[in-house]
């Protein structure tokens, strides 16, 4: 991996299919297919399947057959290597972690998927761009200090493309971006119960306020 050195532009680009992240996890797998298209119907062109969700190579393989290019469809939870290559013989654009691993980034690069991986303090946040990072998921965002600590971070880090996510509710991710994120990923705050009970009317009124707050 290039060990990338700061440059002189603070231009930024946003995630490839906009600047939020639907990140699909837990539930029993019998929704899967109906919160995402209640997502992508609402404005949510960016979805993540963790590998803690059931059926989530379901979810991808249906997600990128009835989506094509209209939706960005990734993995998520990445802790090992191995599970980058069934994400990407499913489909799979993108692959998140929780964390940074050189291993799973070289994987992730090989088999042509943008990498996300997790990090918290300045140091982890430069070590993951510099091992090749897409985007670095500052990660648990809202517990590590919100939009403030991201605009603190990112004064002397602004070569870095952050993508927030952990806490941040469907009223204040457009905070992060003000921030300086290019993006926000949104767990059970934007899915809420939709994945256990298939509660859809909620989801997309949360999806839709997501949408218009971040087009502000």
């Amino acid at each position: 991996m290039t060990d990338t050195a700061a440059p002189t532009t603070t231009a930024r680009h946003r995630h490839d299919a906009g600047p939020a992240v639907a990140i699909l996890r837990g539930g029993t797998g019998e929704h899967v297919e109906d919160v995402i298209r209640v997502l992508v119907e609402s404005g949510v062109r960016a979805i993540e399947l963790t590998t803690n969700t059931p059926r989530w190579q379901d979810g991808i393989a249906w997600a990128v057959d009835r989506y094509g290019s209209a939706a960005a469809v990734g993995v998520g939870t990445v802790l090992e290597p191995r599970q980058l290559d069934e994400a990407a013989a499913l489909g799979a654009t993108f692959a998140v972690s929780p964390h940074t691993d050189p291993a799973i980034g070289e994987r992730a690069h090989e088999r042509g998927l943008g990498w996300y991986p997790g990090a918290a303090t300045p140091t982890e946040i430069v070590t993951a761009w510099r091992h090749g990072a897409r985007a670095v998921k500052v990660f648990p965002a809202a517990q590590l200090g919100g939009p403030a600590f991201l605009k603190q971070v990112l004064a002397p880090l602004d070569f870095v493309d952050v993508i927030p996510t952990g806490g941040i509710g469907v009223d204040d991710a457009a905070d992060y971006l003000a921030a300086g994120a290019v993006a926000v990923g949104l767990g059970s705050p934007l899915v809420g119960d939709a994945l256990r009970d298939g509660d859809l009317d909620g989801l997309r009124t949360r999806a839709e306020r997501l949408v218009a707050a971040l087009a502000r």
